[in-house]
């Protein structure tokens, strides 16, 4: 049982990154990792999330990887400041970053592992070699099967050695759920809406004035990697946005997660029927909807058509992945999830005040 071995694993004393290197070759072996993965809504991430939480008492980090590729290009970005600087006596970037998270966690587990960037399918292979090598067990979920990430990637024999090294350090489980779960919950208000027109946009109005208790909204902006982020009207905590206003202007998941931060609603006007002629807008509201999902931010929307109607797209990366988003703009807009959202900003208001 891999939580077991963790445990065993887990438990010996904490070393340096060299020390770490030495006691493998020694013969102090971690466990093989889990590889899950499957069509949308079979229940991926519930498993994530409760193995996570049996797993509490060992070193870990449970992160959606939109969220992990991003803190290590901000590591790589801090690493190469530090040398312009002179901080640094060593010149390889992602052996200092394997080294630091290897010295804070033993168990990395990852939510919707999928890799459409060059820039991070070449990072990948160097860093996850370098962390299997000090002994950090990966547990991950994706959509796909290992061998088929990155398929159809700019350059992506050069990716394949790192599909070998997963396979070889994880175990493949593929979970073929009957349905898609999510289907099977409904809200009880109507927080997606369809088709647009006035009587949606009033629908909206009248969410909005409940949710914030009829106060003064006001367009406001958030800070963001040393740019703005303009919100049209914002209060108490809730963010009223176009389509436009996210997904047609240049920005990007890390911008996403300053507003799932900073609002916990998220309402979103006037989505549109997307075709292959849109994929930039596409890709954004992939990841709006992914952040949103991962940080339990409520979201209401408004939309030319249902979730899964929504795509029209038969070719590229994004069919795939748009099927996770409408099953994930299902669930959102259920009672059960806007309870679990709650709850979730209740706990966070409590260890903010802590």
């Amino acid at each position: 049982m891999l939580l077991t071995a963790l445990d065993a694993h887990a438990s010996r004393p904490r070393k340096s990154a060299l020390a770490r290197l030495f006691a493998r070759g020694a013969g102090a072996t971690p466990p093989r990792g889990l590889f899950i993965w499957g069509d949308v809504g079979g229940g991926k991430t519930l498993l994530l999330d409760l193995f996570h939480a049996a797993a509490a008492k060992i070193p870990n980090r449970r992160v959606h990887f939109h969220a992990f590729m991003a803190d290590v290009h901000e590591r790589i970005d801090r690493f190469r400041r530090g040398l312009k600087s002179g901080g640094s006596g060593r010149s390889d970037p992602i052996a200092a970053i394997a080294d630091e998270i290897a010295s804070e966690i033993d168990l990395l587990c990852f939510d919707e592992f999928a890799v459409h960037d060059i820039a991070d399918a070449m990072i990948l292979g160097r860093l996850f070699a370098q962390l299997f090598a000090q002994g950090v067990v990966v547990v991950a979920t994706s959509n796909t099967p290992p061998e088929a990430l990155y398929k159809d990637g700019l350059n992506r024999s050069l990716f394949l050695p790192f599909v070998d090294m997963l396979k070889e350090r994880m175990a493949v489980f593929h979970l073929a759920a009957p349905r898609d779960y999510r289907l099977d919950a409904m809200g009880s208000e109507r927080r997606y809406v369809v088709p647009l027109g006035r009587q949606a946009t009033t629908l909206l109005d009248a969410h909005f004035r409940h949710l914030t208790g009829a106060q003064k909204s006001e367009p406001m902006e958030i800070a963001s990697k040393g740019r703005r982020i303009r919100v049209p009207q914002a209060a108490a905590g809730v963010a009223r946005f176009s389509f436009g206003d996210l997904c047609a202007r240049p920005l990007g998941a890390g911008d996403f997660r300053k507003l799932a931060d900073a609002f916990h609603t998220i309402i979103l006007a006037d989505v549109p029927v997307l075709d292959a002629a849109r994929r930039n807008e596409v890709k954004r509201m992939i990841a709006l909807v992914d952040i949103l999902y991962d940080r339990k931010a409520r979201l209401i929307v408004s939309a030319e058509a249902e979730p899964h109607d929504l795509w029209t797209g038969t070719t590229g990366s994004e069919t795939a992945e748009f099927a996770r988003t409408a099953s994930r703009l299902v669930e959102m807009r259920s009672d059960a999830y806007w309870e679990a959202a709650s709850r979730a900003g209740a706990k966070t208001k409590k260890a903010r005040a802590i």
